[in-house]
């Protein structure tokens, strides 16, 4: 069996996509990606599936409180109760205080002082994604900004570093490799370096990106996949709409939204010879 996948405090661990139709979610998400379900919620409790890939956890699925659909991003933290009054001193808002979610961890959901929407995971059973960066699974999140003041949240709450690398901006946690290598990636930084990947990437952990017009700030969800084109037609296929696609030095991407309004990016790396 892999090792169990562990996300030190300030790292980006878990997905999940909240829709009004589970069925035709699940169902979406199962024929694009191929993943499984697996109903964890307890009776009588608001609905909630875990997706698998390859039998690993990948992310979440529940219901949605109304009738929009929505990708949320979860960030890691030893105390929840501790990180939500310090996103509060901070600027922030407390959306939902910190409660337990049975056995799995403790939530908190979040917002910055742009309004931005995350979620604080204290993990206890469920630590996190068990499988990211292969095909089909969560790759990156991304927060989606147009004001830079707003970083100096982040880094304050959480720690991180941010570089401008001209090409995009990069979100560190420092000290990540380090954990990755002693766990579950021994061979991250000799990866790396066979793609000359930016220094310090084995520390990257999200990006920040310009905001888009008609928007407000945002996290956004992007999956790694093996063919953009195939990913972008079989989206089509099914109901989803194609936003944009868009070609960069290191990736293929497309931009979609789901059958019930979820909007996710899907990502072909593709690294300069």
């Amino acid at each position: 069996m892999s090792p169990t996948r562990t996300y030190p405090n300030g790292v980006p661990s878990w997905i999940d996509t909240e829709q009004p139709d589970l069925d035709a979610a699940s169902d979406f998400y199962h024929r694009l990606f191929g993943w499984e379900f697996t109903t964890v919620s307890s009776e009588g409790a608001p609905f909630y599936a875990i997706a698998s890939l390859d039998g690993r956890d990948v992310a979440g699925l529940g219901s949605a409180q109304g009738a929009q659909a929505g990708w949320n991003t979860y960030i890691a933290v030893d105390d929840a109760d501790t990180a939500a009054a310090r996103a509060t001193a901070l600027g922030g808002a407390i959306l939902a205080e910190p409660f337990d979610v049975g056995q799995a961890g403790r939530l908190a959901i979040c917002a910055d002082p742009s309004e931005a929407v995350f979620r604080l995971w204290q993990a206890r059973q469920r630590p996190g994604a068990q499988i990211v960066n292969e095909p089909g699974s969560w790759n990156f999140s991304d927060l989606h900004t147009d004001q830079p003041d707003t970083i100096s949240f982040y880094t304050e709450l959480f720690g991180w570093s941010v570089e401008d690398l001209g090409f995009a901006t990069l979100v560190r946690r420092p000290g990540y490799g380090d954990h990755l290598e002693a766990t579950v990636d021994p061979d991250i930084r000799a990866r790396q370096q066979s793609v000359t990947a930016p220094a310090g990437f084995e520390d990257a952990i999200a990006w920040v990106a310009p905001l888009e017009s008609g928007t407000s700030p945002h996290w956004h969800v992007t999956f790694a996949v093996t063919d953009r084109d195939a990913i972008a037609a079989a989206a089509d296929h099914l109901g989803a709409e194609v936003i944009t696609t868009e070609d960069t030095p290191w990736t293929r991407t497309v931009l979609a939204r789901d059958p019930q309004g979820a909007i996710f990016t899907a990502s072909q790396f593709t690294p300069p010879e």
